[in-house]
């Protein structure tokens, strides 16, 4: 890998700068494939010449890099000694790692990994004997006299010796590719670029805003986080390239926010005596502070010139739906439509029950008994007959109905508005951004926009997620909501435990309450239904537990002669909506159920929720299912059955859930334990995102910050005809498809 010509530029192609099979392995594995991509390939973590890892934290089945100590190695032999193997063990005072060498590696290794050596070691983390162990490890000695690595490219000594003598870079890698590789391959470039004066770079900080924060150079911080002398050194390089990253990035949603402050917008101002006020007059209940609170902000952007672009987040069961029917409300008052867009079919049709329910007579418009001043609510959905949709349709553009409920069907050319005022998104991280501008273009004038979702969102990733939005937060419960209690279900090791949970199950139907199961698969044979996400450590021994299965065995077995039905993604939609009214009837005892019961869906009384495999959902996706039962006067019951052994880390995840009902809290665990990548809705856009060292939970201070001094500069410059520099890499890392994502988000 030898560097001739030209310094490689930022987005100069790797099999350019470093030519052979390195740049090919770096694109298919790790989706480098510029020159500034593997510059901006952040070392994991560092390790100190004498520093001893912690081999006791080692993740089961992934691959890994430490560093560690060898303290034995013995060879063994089998099958009546014509089989050999070599047996090495590491220590870093924290704990041990097995690695083992078969058939012709053996003596060769042997005399290589002596008691005493230290070295770099990456492999696969399995399991023998209860022992963890690498089978045939990459590794690259760093003692003084040792060589390069069996299966890492040659590097010679003098490199070897400089390699182990500094702060030791440890870079995410792959089989193909282990770490000291990629940490050889930064260097050529590295080495390439140090030999000029890096005038080419496009630096994205300004430099005022870089000397009144006191960060260094782009080019010292490159050198600095890949080739650190000190500590120190790598602290000042993490917080330089953080700002580069929360700058860039706040600066495209600070001019998302000046453009949207330059539309116009028909203003929505409601009417006293009107809809909204008669809507407040039946309610049977007092609204909450925070649902007063955040519907006065509401209202007082839809009265603006400019289009609403508000985000309402609550956790679960704090009123949500309740606060966008009377911004829908106050809309109509104004002599507009307003929409509100579903996920799913279920839970559009929950909606319109709901919504139906909670107006009464004030949902008959036009309609004999219907109540003076009221409007129509109407339901689109994809399923609906042939009839019935062209009413609806109909009913929209002649501006008959005021609010219109339903799923992707409303995106679709032929559905035309009378004078659509209010989109209203629920759950909106179930939306690609094309989904929902192409549903905000039917308005004749931009409409106002209301972003629902009822997963918690911490600031940081408010800010940097959705900053280009308002934010109104409801934190309360609604009065008459009961306590939620929690249990994990260790299934395996206690199955006792499991048999229990039937009973209570049972116990809880003989009191006259009903109950859900959830299960991450429709049958074997199908793909997760609904979104069941597997986190990198789930129990792969057998496929995950299927809704037809599990309803079956209950049937049969422990709920042998209740009501017990099954509901999931491959039902007909209209014995979707059938099976799911009986359930809210009191005509099924058990529903047993994929996801698609895990947002919308309201039964107060169903007051226990059993959730099999819960090892194989995300930590927002139990909060949210768990929030299903417990909204009603009895108090609910959420029972998480897992068959991972206490230690796994997905047990814990599932010990955190069981121990508190604080959304955020949880959205900061699930987040954690997930990439920053994925924060920016990487799955909506289709492009790997642009933090890479900014953590959206650890940098709070940095994100509010650079947030600030982006809203300062481009107040000032909206162009950034000042910052040419700045432009120029807003250009590069936020490309069309990413920049789309921000316009419309």
């Amino acid at each position: 890998m030898v560097c001739n010509g030209p310094v490689p530029s930022f987005d100069e192609p790797l099999k350019k700068a470093l030519g052979g099979n390195t740049a090919k392995v770096l694109a298919e594995q790790l989706d480098l494939h510029t020159v500034g991509d593997l510059l901006h390939h952040y070392p994991r973590r560092y390790a100190e010449r004498g520093e001893l890892t912690r081999l006791s934290d080692l993740p089961l089945d992934e691959h890994v890099t430490v560093v560690a100590r060898v303290a034995d190695a013995r060879v063994h032999t089998f099958n009546r000694g014509r089989g050999q193997r070599l047996e090495v063990t590491l220590t870093d005072g924290s704990g041990r790692l097995q690695l083992v060498f078969f058939g012709r590696g053996v003596h060769g290794n042997k005399a290589k990994l002596l008691p005493g050596r230290r070295g770099m070691f990456a492999g696969k983390v399995g399991v023998f004997n209860r022992k963890l162990q690498l089978s045939h490890p990459e590794y690259k000695l760093l003692d003084e006299d040792s060589n390069s690595a069996d299966g890492a490219d040659s590097a010679d000594t003098a490199a070897a010796k400089d390699f182990a003598g500094a702060l030791l870079p440890l870079y995410p890698a792959c089989r193909q590719l282990e770490s000291w590789n990629i940490e050889q391959a930064v260097g050529t470039l590295l080495s390439s670029m140090e030999a000029t004066d890096w005038s080419d770079l496009n630096d994205p900080l300004p430099d005022s805003l870089r000397a009144d924060r006191q960060l260094i150079t782009l080019p010292e911080a490159l050198r600095q986080v890949h080739r650190p002398r000190t500590k120190e050194e790598i602290a000042q390089a993490r917080q330089r390239l953080k700002w580069d990253e929360a700058f860039v990035l706040q600066v495209a949603l600070a001019r998302r926010r000046q453009d949207d402050a330059e539309l116009s917008a028909v203003p929505r101002r409601p009417v006293a005596g009107a809809l909204l006020d008669r809507f407040d007059a039946k309610l049977p209940y007092e609204l909450t502070d925070g649902q007063r609170r955040v519907s006065r902000e509401i209202l007082a952007d839809l009265a603006g010139e400019h289009p609403m672009h508000r985000l309402l987040q609550g956790d679960v069961g704090s009123g949500k739906t309740l606060v966008a029917l009377r911004a829908m409300l106050a809309v109509v008052d104004a002599g507009g439509q307003a929409a509100m867009l579903a996920p799913t079919e279920v839970l559009a049709q929950q909606h319109h029950r709901s919504v139906l329910e909670l107006m009464g007579d004030l949902a008959e418009g036009g309609m004999l008994g219907g109540a003076e001043a009221a409007t129509k609510v109407v339901l689109l959905t994809g399923s609906m007959g042939a009839v019935a949709r062209r009413q609806a349709l109909l009913d929209l553009v002649t501006g008959e109905a005021g609010i219109v409920i339903g799923t992707h069907a409303l995106i679709e050319d032929q559905v035309r508005f009378h004078d659509l005022g209010l989109v209203v998104v629920d759950e909106q991280h179930r939306f690609g951004v094309e989904q929902r501008d192409a549903l905000r273009a039917k308005g004749a004038q931009p409409p106002h926009l209301l972003v629902m979702t009822a997963t918690p969102i911490p600031r940081t990733v408010a800010m940097t997620v959705f900053g280009d939005l308002e934010t109104s937060v409801l934190d309360q419960l609604p009065a008459g909501r009961s306590p939620i209690v929690s249990h994990v279900v260790p299934a395996a090791d206690k199955p006792h435990f499991l048999d229990r949970a039937w009973e209570r199950v049972r116990e809880e139907v003989d009191a006259g309450r009903q109950a859900y199961v959830v299960c991450p698969r429709i049958g074997d044979e199908e793909a997760p239904d609904g979104g069941a996400r597997e986190p990198a450590d789930a129990d792969d021994r057998r496929p995950p537990l299927a809704v037809l299965d599990i309803a079956t065995r209950l049937r049969a077995g422990p709920l042998a002669g209740l009501r017990v039905e099954a509901l999931h993604g491959r039902l007909p939609p209209d014995e979707k909506d059938t099976l799911m009214r009986r359930f809210a009837a009191g005509e099924v005892d058990v529903l047993v159920a994929t996801t698609v019961v895990e947002v919308g869906v309201n039964v107060p009384n169903a007051t226990v929720m059993v959730i099999m495999d819960a090892d194989r959902f995300g930590v927002s996706q139990l909060h949210q299912l768990r929030g299903r039962v417990g909204r009603g006067s009895a108090a609910g019951l959420c029972l998480l059955v897992t068959e991972m052994p206490e230690a796994a880390p997905a047990r814990r995840r599932l010990e955190a859930v069981a121990h508190t009902l604080d959304g955020f809290e949880l959205s900061r665990i699930d987040l954690e334990e997930r990439r920053e990548g994925d924060v920016l809705g990487q799955a909506q856009s289709g492009v790997r995102s642009s933090l890479r060292m900014l953590s959206v939970i650890e940098d709070e201070e940095v994100i509010a910050a650079a947030r600030a001094e982006a809203s300062a500069l481009v107040a000032a410059d909206p162009t950034l005809s000042g910052s040419p520099q700045l432009r120029t890499t807003l250009d590069a890392l936020l490309d069309q498809e990413r920049a789309e994502y921000l316009d419309k988000g």
